[in-house]
């Protein structure tokens, strides 16, 4: 069965509308790993808008299982991951206005700045993963930066209109991901995953994890945390 990485950021984005301590991220954490979560993942955008350092500080300190940050690829991010020491660090493209993540990461044109990056990061024993669209020629970019994953960006397969377009841009996820795990890429997958979407997803061999964290939030406003980790799990199996 693929890992799931139970994404946190908004925990502490209803934290931050009041500028509160509380929900804390830190105790979403431990019962998401209570309820069987695999890893946990974070944003640490540059505007701090979510998760903030004192999240990543505490999380690296108490997370039993694996630690996953996403962050754009600067060299003050970087800095931050080479104090903290995720298990993992996922570079993901980052714009101040956008709501979420748009799009995948552009390695083809930046190959060189991300290799230095990666370089850097893989030399601290930190996990590399880039955050891309289903795009082959952006899967084996990934590659020659010498990244040691690739997260596949499933939002227009989970954006589709109709069960044609769905399936088209299924088929898209399905190429990138047997492309990465050929060329023995790690291969993860997310962004827009939900309880009702994800099963065809799932279904796909190659993908050894998933990045899920709107959809489990947004359930365990309703049904608790643990349950709605647990729920997303089953769906997995």
């Amino acid at each position: 069965m693929a890992r799931l990485h139970v994404n946190i950021d908004h925990v502490a984005t209803v934290r931050q509308a009041r500028k509160h301590v509380y929900p804390d991220p830190v105790a979403a954490a431990v019962l998401a790993e209570l309820a069987g979560a695999d890893g946990i993942t974070i944003h640490l955008r540059g505007d701090k808008r979510h998760i903030q350092e004192r999240d990543l500080r505490l999380l690296r300190e108490t997370v039993q299982t694996k630690l996953n940050v996403e962050m754009a690829a600067t060299q003050d991010m970087v800095r931050l991951a080479l104090n903290y020491k995720p298990d993992v660090v996922t570079f993901v493209p980052e714009r101040p206005d956008e709501v979420t993540t748009e799009g995948g990461l552009e390695v083809s044109f930046n190959k060189e700045a991300l290799g230095k990056h990666v370089s850097l990061l893989k030399d601290a024993d930190i996990r590399v993963s880039l955050f891309v669209d289903p795009d082959l020629d952006q899967i084996r970019a990934s590659h020659k930066v010498d990244a040691d994953q690739i997260e596949v960006n499933t939002a227009k397969y989970t954006e589709a209109r109709d069960p044609e377009e769905a399936g088209r841009e299924l088929e898209k996820v399905v190429n990138a991901v047997k492309t990465a795990s050929k060329l023995g890429l790690g291969v993860a997958a997310g962004h827009g995953l939900n309880y009702t979407n994800l099963r065809p997803v799932a279904g796909i061999a190659e993908i050894e994890e998933f990045n899920i964290g709107h959809a489990i939030v947004a359930r365990a406003v309703l049904v608790g945390l643990e349950r709605a980790v647990k729920e997303m799990i089953a769906l997995l199996r």
